[in-house]
């Protein structure tokens, strides 16, 4: 009889953290030829392709805050995701990579960086522990009957990633495989991606704007607001708190419904106390100076004249608070999977053990990361997400082959 092993389909983050962990229980048993049992696979010259490309280059690896905030970070199943993360926390990401000589830093958020703010480290710290424990790894794809024959003498992790940036190799094979045993998939959409306002003033690209607020009106209904920095980019409205709007607003325009974005450039200041602002700086410049003279001392001047034109009021010195606390911008699309940084929906969270990962509807079956129906907010949720559920997937496949080796 052929001895069992465990493959892997998917070297991202969650298929690497899986076959780590897997490796590192086997050995704990005492088995010294770990590496050899547990088979990596991925279609790319480098393991963790999509790693280089987060958080702009700099990894915001996992976040701090405990569980009873990071949790309401998490969608659309928060509890799901719960006993994952206490296996293996942000706490416990920060002493693995800093075990792995990956020093980190905490950032404003408490976002987790490599103190070098270099993704690169992250993603090579994961390979180089791969190699080092022995693992095989087989640089290619796999297909829906070659991912159905592993199950003839193995235990299989699913870990192919979502839909979202395809050029790193995420082509969603991952749903369809699980579709093939049974599982159901809940809708994909693009998530963490721009937002498209109608009539986007192509003079707002390359400006970034920092303390700001913007809420969500789906159907003139505000169903969200966000503080903090985003950018005007090519594609609209992305980064920071548009992409924390941007899950649901994509999935109302995907339903048909009005979606519209309200920036407040001041949130900081009531409508009262910048209007005594506005009123002093009259003073102090004498006659009646012009709105764009105004303005000048209350926002970046790259923004001042498409901001005069994207108001259909005739901005005057007496409306300049509300103009400033209400910027209307009705959304017309987003960007697909080409440029979103997450897939949301996925394989059914009702179809999977949070407890171990293993999947309910095929034995021998374990899924982790962006593959399930669980997706977090901008900030380090997401890779935390594929970190905890891919040190659960590899330490529970492990001890199912334990015992199974043991049972013969």
């Amino acid at each position: 009889m052929a001895e069992r092993k465990i493959y892997i389909i998917g070297g991202g983050p969650a298929g690497m953290m899986a076959a780590i962990k897997a490796a590192e229980v086997l050995r704990e048993s005492g088995d010294e030829r770990a590496g050899d049992r547990i088979v990596l696979y991925d279609k790319n010259d480098v393991l963790g392709r999509k790693i280089y490309l987060t958080g702009r280059g700099r990894c915001n690896i996992t976040n701090m805050r405990p569980w009873s905030e990071f949790s309401t970070h998490i969608h659309p199943n928060q509890n799901f995701l719960k006993h994952a993360f206490h296996a293996f926390s942000n706490s416990d990401v920060i002493a693995f990579f800093e075990s792995l000589g990956v020093p980190t830093v905490v950032l404003q958020g408490q976002r987790v960086f490599p103190a070098s703010l270099k993704a690169a480290d992250v993603a090579r710290s994961l390979e180089n522990r791969v190699h080092e424990l022995g693992i095989q790894v087989r640089r290619e794809s796999v297909d829906i009957k070659g991912f159905d024959r592993m199950f003839g003498d193995g235990i299989v992790i699913l870990a192919t990633g979502g839909k979202s940036y395809p050029v790193t190799g995420s082509t969603g094979d991952g749903y369809e495989m699980a579709s093939s045993v049974g599982h159901t998939v809940t809708s994909l959409f693009p998530c963490e991606t721009a937002l498209l306002p109608y009539g986007y003033d192509r003079n707002l690209e390359g400006i970034e704007l920092k303390n700001v607020s913007l809420s969500l009106f789906v159907d003139k209904d505000k169903v969200q607001v966000e503080e903090g920095d985003f950018s005007f980019t090519n594609d609209g409205i992305e980064s920071g708190i548009a992409y924390k709007i941007s899950r649901r607003a994509v999935w109302a325009l995907m339903n048909g419904q009005r979606v519209e974005v309200v920036l407040d450039l001041k949130p900081a200041l009531s409508k009262e106390k910048l209007a005594a602002r506005i009123a002093r700086d009259v003073v102090q410049m004498k006659g009646r100076p012009k709105a764009s003279s105004l303005l000048r001392g209350l926002m970046p001047e790259a923004l001042i004249a498409p901001f005069l034109m994207a108001d259909k009021r005739a901005i005057e010195i007496e409306s300049l608070p509300d103009a400033l606390k209400s910027w209307r911008m009705k959304i017309e699309s987003f960007k697909g999977y080409e440029r979103a940084v997450v897939t949301a929906g996925g394989v059914s969270l009702k179809e999977v053990s949070q407890k171990t990962m293993a999947s309910k509807m095929k034995p021998g079956l374990f899924l982790a990361g962006e593959v399930l129906d669980l997706d977090g907010d901008t900030g380090g949720y997401n890779l935390q997400i594929a970190f905890s559920t891919g040190a659960l997937a590899g330490s529970s496949a492990a001890k199912e082959l334990l015992t199974s080796s043991q049972a013969i």
